[in-house]
């Protein structure tokens, strides 16, 4: 798809969840408005407090900006920025981000920094360009969807930030914790080009962010290149081994070891044996419950995604 080109005159509606990220929200709407005052923009701060109503103040923000011809923006984590782009994807809106997350995957990606003064003014000078998103069962994902162990690591990971804040530290901490505890296998059927097979694993995660899958050691990171998506999960194995798992993962190591599969796919359909007709799913880091089989693929439709040009893009670290 041919990317927009923009006037730099679009105005700017900006959905802020109030409620995410490390920083006080405050600050960063008088950040973010100050830094679009001085250089003369028009803008709409659309605050949002509750995740729940975060897709009504998304489709409000899409439908003043097509009336408008305008741009939406999320500020907030990554599970603000895609709850935001499930709006905007199919729309042909350009689709701004200010990340305000822990790891800021999608952001990092792009170049476009965490600190809210450098991404508004990354907004200024970007334009749109094309950027491929995941979809399961036509939910979208930016980063990554998973099953089973996963979804259980990120809710457990959010009750320890709410009790001692939102930090690298605090999350690997929390992973510690949950694999420490006896988990239950998942036994889930995998078609994908016209194979099949049955397994046992304790989660599957399936990856749409190339930096993400190069940090943990996945070699099949290039294929998203080229419009495909990359699964990945473990074998049965007991505690220790699982803790094996995360510190190679740590160490970018994930790739090589011997409990661990990968394999990347245009479209993947799992089927989860002996569960309900619904399972747990988390897309990028947020919890929902999803109509099994469970059907992953790339979104026929890239999102117009705001970058900015390479002398303002921060490092990926």
């Amino acid at each position: 798809m041919t990317p927009l080109s923009l006037t730099d005159q679009e105005p700017f509606f900006i959905v802020l969840n109030t409620g995410s990220g490390r920083g006080d929200a405050g600050e960063v709407q008088a950040t973010i408005q100050r830094v679009l005052d001085q250089a003369g923009r028009r803008y709409t701060v659309m605050p949002v407090d509750d995740g729940q109503k975060l897709p009504a103040t998304a489709q409000a923000a899409v439908d003043q900006a097509r009336q408008q011809g305008g741009i939406v923006v999320a500020a907030g984590g990554d599970g603000t920025l895609s709850a935001v782009a499930q709006v905007v994807l199919g729309s042909g809106l350009p689709f701004g981000i200010l990340p305000q997350g822990t790891f800021n995957y999608f952001g990092r990606t792009y170049g476009i920094a965490q600190d809210t003064e450098l991404s508004t003014q990354c907004l200024l000078a970007a334009q749109p360009q094309p950027v491929q998103v995941g979809l399961v069962n036509d939910r979208l994902f930016l980063i990554n969807a998973s099953l089973g162990l996963y979804p259980q690591l990120l809710e457990d990971r959010e009750a320890y930030k709410s009790r001692y804040g939102r930090s690298r530290y605090v999350a690997l901490w929390s992973a510690l914790v949950t694999m420490g505890r006896a988990h239950r296998q998942l036994t889930v059927q995998l078609e994908h080009e016209g194979q099949s097979r049955i397994l046992r694993t304790p989660t599957i995660v399936v990856g749409n962010n190339a930096l993400q899958l190069e940090q943990i050691g996945i070699v099949q990171a290039s294929a998203l290149e080229q419009g495909r998506l990359v699964a990945m999960g473990a074998r049965p194995i007991g505690t220790w081994a699982m803790y094996g798992l995360l510190l190679r993962g740590w160490l970018s190591r994930l790739g090589d070891a011997d409990h661990v599969f990968s394999f990347d796919f245009e479209h993947l359909t799992v089927h989860v044996k002996r569960s309900r007709r619904r399972i747990k799913v988390a897309l990028d880091g947020e919890i929902q419950w999803l109509d099994t089989p469970l059907e992953f693929r790339v979104s026929e439709q890239p999102l117009q995604l705001l970058v900015p040009p390479a002398s303002h893009r921060s490092e990926r670290v």
